[in-house]
């Protein structure tokens, strides 16, 4: 990303300074595009539904890890109704500590809160059918992304999936100074995910946004 993110440290201190600052709500965690959320969740399911199953090379569905998670938006309606156990890491304890109390019953089957900054996370070896990263690759730096990528790899059991669902550019990198964001064009993001070591083996662009907004694409990683 150049340098967007020159210093390093106060690139993550303000992102964090800016969603402490955010209300713990649904219209919250998506930027006052609170309406877009049925939209957003119907098309990620039927993304993912593409992949999941038995059978040769079908991607399995005990354990998922949703990054970036907030107040469990996508872990209550995507994540919870398709795998036996969600994860959830947010560098948010106010947006956790809410989760707790908005999964309701179905929070008995969340295995772990991890509180932790992406680029600082590490998830277990092995663990995950499918990790979801879903608006959040914008508070990572270049090579923040590309190492969290490599441990996303590592934390995937066979057949395991890494799925990024994001903002995309229409040309290069741009920076967003509210939230201490960057938003990056899709040769950038794939140029990225092939650093890490990963391929893209599915991808699409989610319809039905307001049209005012970024476009948002989602990437099928293994």
């Amino acid at each position: 990303m150049g340098d967007v993110a020159e210093d390093k440290a106060s690139f993550y201190a303000n992102a964090e300074d800016y969603w402490r600052e955010v209300p713990p709500t649904v219209d919250g965690m998506l930027g006052g595009y609170g309406s877009i959320s049925n939209v957003d969740i119907n098309g990620s399911k039927a993304f993912l539904k593409k992949f999941l199953g038995e059978g040769d090379g079908r991607t399995g569905t005990g354990c998922a890890l949703d990054c970036g998670a907030g107040i469990g938006r996508i872990t209550k309606r995507l994540l919870l109704p398709l795998f036996r156990t969600v994860d959830l890491v947010d560098v948010t304890k106010e947006f956790l500590d809410k989760a707790r109390s908005y999964l309701g019953e179905d929070g008995k089957r969340v295995g772990n809160y991890f509180c932790c900054g992406l680029q600082e996370f590490v998830p277990e070896a092995g663990r995950y059918d499918v990790i979801w990263i879903q608006w959040v690759i914008g508070h990572l730096t270049d090579d923040h992304l590309v190492e969290f990528l490599r441990r996303c790899q590592r934390a995937l059991r066979p057949n395991g999936l890494v799925v990024i669902k994001d903002n995309v550019a229409y040309e290069g990198v741009v920076p967003d100074d509210v939230d201490s964001s960057v938003c990056r064009d899709l040769d950038i993001v794939r140029r990225l995910v092939g650093r890490a070591g990963l391929r893209v083996v599915h991808e699409e662009q989610q319809q039905n946004f307001p049209k005012e907004i970024y476009q948002v694409h989602i990437l099928a990683l293994r």
